[in-house]
């Protein structure tokens, strides 16, 4: 007897054992699984640069959103730089800014301090005074920081960002004045400013026959889809049935769709739908 107890509390120490292993097997796989998505998620947003037009933003504070970022890991991309503001008038930023050209090494100028004239330095500048650069992270922060004047070539086809807290209109009231970085620059030394604005009308000019041809070619899908409607019903709802051709799946992947549950009225159409009833 004491020996058949023995046995079966061994078998169900045995099996306790097999089962707990398993489940720490389990455990840990999902654990570290979930861990490996979340990491490659967050590579994956790191690796990806913040594209920002420049055009509208407060120089220093937009500047100060920027450190933070690139000290966090995140690449930063400005465009636009040329159209970045200063608060104060105009020739109050010009006096202060000859002001700053004249401090330089007595002994010899070419030692530094630098003075940049170009709009896209300014900011970079400006970002480096506000990073510890002379430090290993600094110096890999600043690297993640690239600045343009204009919107070259392979920013001009991608989303533009914007910082709210750094847009004049936002931060300024209406009766401060303002100046552009662009004008200060080209009164203090910058030479391209015609150059970067005629590449800007050109940039402007091809991008608006591009909005034109893909809404032409938005119009012509409607147009092909609404003729075949009738045809492909059967389709058409089995799809639904799994989240394809709804609003949600409409607005995700900007595709026009037919029959979408349309978007619920707003207050003051309720109220006049209410009012004429």
């Amino acid at each position: 007897m004491p020996m058949e107890k023995f046995t079966k509390e061994k078998l169900l120490d045995k099996s306790l054992e097999e089962f707990l292993k398993e489940f720490l097997e389990k455990f840990l796989n999902k654990c570290l699984k979930e861990f490996l998505e979340v990491s490659l998620k967050e590579f994956v947003k790191k690796s990806q640069p913040i594209l920002i037009d420049g055009r509208g933003h407060l120089l220093g504070r937009l500047a100060s959103v920027i450190a933070k970022q690139i000290l966090n890991g995140r690449k930063v991309v400005v465009v636009r730089c040329e159209d970045l503001q200063l608060s104060g008038h105009f020739f109050r930023n010009k006096i202060k800014f000859l002001a700053y050209l004249r401090k330089r090494c007595n002994v010899n100028p070419a030692r530094g301090p630098f003075h940049f004239r170009a709009p896209s330095r300014m900011l970079w500048k400006a970002v480096r005074g506000m990073v510890p650069h002379k430090t290993k992270r600094g110096h890999n922060a600043l690297k993640r920081l690239k600045v343009y004047e204009g919107i070259p070539a392979p920013f001009d086809r991608q989303k533009r960002l914007c910082v709210p807290t750094a847009m004049r209109q936002l931060c300024l009231r209406p009766d401060r004045k303002f100046c552009d970085v662009g004008r200060v620059a080209h009164e203090v030394g910058w030479k391209y400013r015609d150059v970067v604005s005629n590449l800007e009308a050109k940039r402007k000019i091809k991008s608006r026959l591009s909005y034109l041809h893909t809404k032409k070619l938005k119009k012509l899908t409607w147009k092909a889809r609404t003729t075949v409607a009738d045809k492909v019903k059967d389709q058409d709802a089995v799809l639904r049935k799994y989240g394809y051709l709804t609003s949600e799946f409409e607005k995700k992947w900007s595709r026009p769709v037919l029959n979408a549950q349309p978007a619920k009225p707003g207050k003051k159409k309720r109220q006049a739908a209410a009012g004429s009833n």
